[in-house]
């Protein structure tokens, strides 16, 4: 986290970083799992593969390149505000599309996980960027 302190010594984001981070760690860790082990993660969160497999790799690589960004957004998220901002909103709407679909088909039931941890990623980053979009 490469912030300056601010007159109290303190950095002013930091604990937005550290949702950031956190939420990057979270997307690569899918990511890594898409990549490696998909038919394991299938078996363990009751997720569908899709086919073809294509469609799983890219969707992982684009997953390892959103954890990335997020990772450049922590080091000076007052630099990265639109990173931010599309963290908020891209993870409130990733929990709304997980959520009513798990809501509205039994079958996906399996998405309750994915719309909680979306949920509460976006509403660490939105409680905790207070003062950044004045």
């Amino acid at each position: 986290m490469n912030e300056r302190p601010s007159a109290g010594g303190r950095r002013p984001h930091r604990w937005l970083s550290a949702t950031l981070v956190a939420g990057a760690l979270y997307d690569i860790f899918f990511a890594s799992l898409m990549l490696a082990a998909p038919r394991a993660a299938s078996r363990w969160f009751a997720l569908p593969l899709p086919e073809p497999g294509f469609y799983l790799r890219i969707l992982a690589v684009l997953l390892l390149m959103l954890g990335a960004i997020y990772l450049v957004a922590a080091r000076d998220p007052a630099r990265a505000r639109g990173v931010v901002m599309v963290a908020i909103v891209g993870r409130l709407a990733g929990a709304a599309v997980f959520g009513l679909d798990a809501a509205t088909d039994a079958a996906h039931s399996f998405l309750w996980p994915l719309a909680i941890g979306d949920a509460v990623f976006g509403l660490a980053h939105l409680a905790t960027a207070r003062g950044l979009f004045r």
